[in-house]
């Protein structure tokens, strides 16, 4: 691995500084993921797919290709997954949320729970994780959308799928202690839309 933990979550830290207020905007944008994927018609789950690539796109460009570059060589791929499933999301992604409990946990604790792990993991706020902001929980809350919604592509499965393979492996190496956070929502996620399909 080419950095630490430390280097890492520095990272984060800075972006986060680097972009404040934002971070406000990204929680409206969270509750409006939340509230127009619930709607369930086709106008509403079709803003939700836009308002969520959007954040992709945001993500790919503010963090892969503005900071996560400067310590990993691989984060310009990153940034052209990530800008890659941002326009899929906008050109062919439906969010037609069912009434399923444990999807509906899973995307609210991928909204407000991933930056508490920051506080637990005894880390500054400043370098809390956000849904909009950094990759984990944007992908944590793409897949719980993704296991909530009626009909999806699925081309929309691959680059969340991956990244949840890629940062778990990237924190595990680095001894994080909840690395297995979004493995695991990933295959809670998959076995919603397995479970919904039969």
């Amino acid at each position: 691995l080419m950095f630490s933990a430390r280097t890492y979550y520095r990272l984060i830290e800075l972006c986060n500084l680097a972009i404040w207020p934002l971070h406000l905007l990204a929680v409206a944008m969270g509750m409006a993921l939340v509230i127009l994927a619930r709607r369930g018609d086709e106008r509403s789950g079709r803003m939700a797919a836009v308002v969520l690539g959007v954040c992709w796109l945001w993500v790919a460009w503010a963090f892969h290709a503005e900071h996560y570059a400067t310590i990993n060589s691989a984060a310009l791929y990153f940034a052209a997954a990530f800008a890659l499933q941002g326009l899929l999301l906008i050109f062919i992604g439906r969010l037609h949320a069912t009434n399923d409990r444990l999807s509906l946990g899973l995307l609210l604790v991928a909204l407000f729970g991933y930056p508490l792990l920051a506080l637990i993991s005894g880390r500054p706020w400043q370098q809390a994780e956000m849904f909009g902001i950094a990759p984990d929980p944007t992908v944590a809350v793409t897949l719980a959308l993704l296991a909530l919604s009626h009909r999806t592509h699925w081309a929309l499965w691959a680059v969340p799928l991956m990244w949840s393979a890629i940062s778990g492996a990237t924190l595990w190496t680095m001894d994080v202690a909840y690395a297995w956070v979004l493995p695991l929502t990933s295959m809670l996620a998959l076995t919603q839309l397995i479970l919904r399909r039969r």
